[in-house]
């Protein structure tokens, strides 16, 4: 997403997001960092520069966005939340050593899914799971 940290209350309030200071700089750290995060990663980082803020309004902030389809969950595992501001079809590798989660380009042209005509896809999601070329070069 090619978004500059101030157009974000435009972006957040096309969106019908009212954009506080809170909201916008949960999207910034989105759109900046991509590194998958979780709400307690959100606040870790948020919280000294923000000391307002709580895990309760990220977890809102973050399902406010799911809402209006600027963000997507993506849970590879079971006890793990984590979120995207890239909303394009795409699909993530999590590692399962340093378990870091990357983005993966996908060529939808290249996914045969003609036996779902007959369905409404409501949601997609492509996930591997192994060892990152860093972790692979640091063993």
């Amino acid at each position: 997403m090619k978004l500059h940290v101030e157009d974000i209350g435009a972006y957040l309030k096309s969106h019908d997001i009212k954009p506080s200071y809170q909201r916008m700089k949960i999207f910034d750290y989105l759109i900046t960092h991509r590194n998958h995060p979780t709400v307690d990663t959100i606040y870790r980082s948020l919280s000294q520069e923000i000391p307002t803020l709580s895990k309760t309004t990220v977890y809102n902030t973050l399902n406010l966005f799911v809402e209006k389809n600027i963000a997507v969950v993506i849970v590879i595992e079971e006890n793990e939340t984590r979120y995207d501001a890239d909303v394009d079809i795409h699909g993530h590798f999590k590692c399962e050593k340093c378990s870091k989660v990357y983005d993966i380009d996908i060529d939808t042209k290249k996914i045969d899914i003609s036996s779902l005509d007959k369905f409404q896809i409501n949601e997609h999601h492509l996930y591997f799971k192994g060892i990152c070329e860093e972790c692979l070069k640091n063993s």
